[in-house]
């Protein structure tokens, strides 16, 4: 990386119903490398029909896919950025009037009206992560985001909340967090040591538990697969939600652990230039930007300009994000960020 801004995998919705990248998508996450951030990520990508998890989603789960993001990754290579994309599967989150059928879970989800997987559907789910995988490198991509975070599907598995299966992938937290391993270990196996392979975990809501997650992520260190871990903190600056891990900060509960080579990125409210150099004093190797890569396509630029960079402030027009790379979808979007785009606009 060029430097130690990342663009958040950002849901917007402006891709084409079948998966494939629209020209709007292109030119949202073209315009972010323009703007210097040193690693760009593609927002959640799914890699199944089934796990679609939002209209509009972009897909990586069939060779239809490969020729929009082969252009894509050229695009942001071009201005010296890293490409990345997310593997995604929204799991019990993905909406039946999306995807047409029932959805699926490690076990039934009386909430979201989510069936149990079959052991077979488990395997046949790690195999097309690693299918993606690979069809990401054939794209360009040069490295991978494994999405486990934000209760999607990777998230049910590690939860002991929601995963109640009784086999080899359930129980225990070596069970539960079996499939992530498996994951990552085929596709380092797979996409080779030059190939970037990242995992996003969250450590509160949907049934997480922070020491457990904590103790995931040491595994995944010590397991020498992955290059970065990417921890959604919600907020970089709370402390944690359960009163029992209170003695320090959410992010100090990561920051303490021993990375050794592995690289740490975190994500949560970082909205100005004094917010991201705290962060980066704190111990994190680089910083994961969204709202405010919303606000400036150049943020990165700015804050490397001056360190006490503040964004605009909110409601913005819609005119505004047009001028920033925004979609009228991806606008329409925005609009459930409350105060965030100006109603009268």
């Amino acid at each position: 990386m060029k430097n130690k801004f990342m663009l958040a995998p950002l849901t917007n919705s402006q891709s084409h119903e079948d998966g494939r990248l629209s020209d709007e998508e292109f030119h949202w996450l073209t315009m972010r490398a323009k703007g210097q951030f040193g690693l760009v990520m593609t927002c959640a990508s799914h890699l199944q029909e089934i796990g679609k998890g939002f209209p509009g989603q972009l897909g990586i789960w069939s060779d239809q896919h490969i020729e929009g993001h082969q252009k894509l990754t050229a695009e942001i290579k071009s201005h010296g950025s890293l490409a990345i994309i997310q593997l995604h599967h929204a799991g019990m989150r993905s909406p039946e009037k999306v995807i047409g059928q029932t959805p699926i879970c490690p076990s039934d989800n009386e909430k979201t009206g989510a069936r149990a997987m079959t052991l077979n559907e488990v395997k046949q789910l790690r195999d097309d992560f690693i299918v993606a995988a690979i069809r990401s490198k054939k794209c360009g991509y040069d490295g991978v985001e494994v999405h486990g975070a934000h209760g999607y599907i990777l998230t049910q598995f590690l939860s002991a909340e929601i995963n109640h299966r009784t086999d080899e992938y359930g129980g225990s937290l070596a069970n539960r967090s079996r499939l992530l391993f498996e994951i990552v270990e085929a596709i380092r196996n797979k996409c080779g040591s030059d190939f970037i392979l990242g995992v996003r975990l969250s450590p509160e809501r949907f049934g997480m538990d922070l020491e457990e997650v904590k103790t995931i992520v040491q595994q995944l260190v010590d397991g020498n697969k992955v290059d970065f871990l990417d921890i959604s903190l919600w907020d970089c600056f709370k402390m944690p939600h359960e009163e029992k891990y209170q003695n320090k900060t959410l992010l100090k509960h990561f920051t303490d652990l021993n990375f050794k080579n592995v690289k740490l990125t975190v994500a949560g409210k970082i909205r100005n230039g004094a917010d991201v150099f705290k962060i980066l004093d704190a111990g994190v190797d680089f910083v994961t930007i969204g709202r405010s890569a919303i606000l400036h396509h150049d943020f990165p630029k700015r804050v490397m300009d001056d360190p006490n960079f503040k964004c605009t402030p909110t409601p913005v027009s819609k005119t505004y994000l047009q001028n920033e790379g925004l979609s009228d979808v991806f606008v329409d979007y925005m609009r459930k960020w409350e105060g965030f785009v100006d109603t009268e606009s």
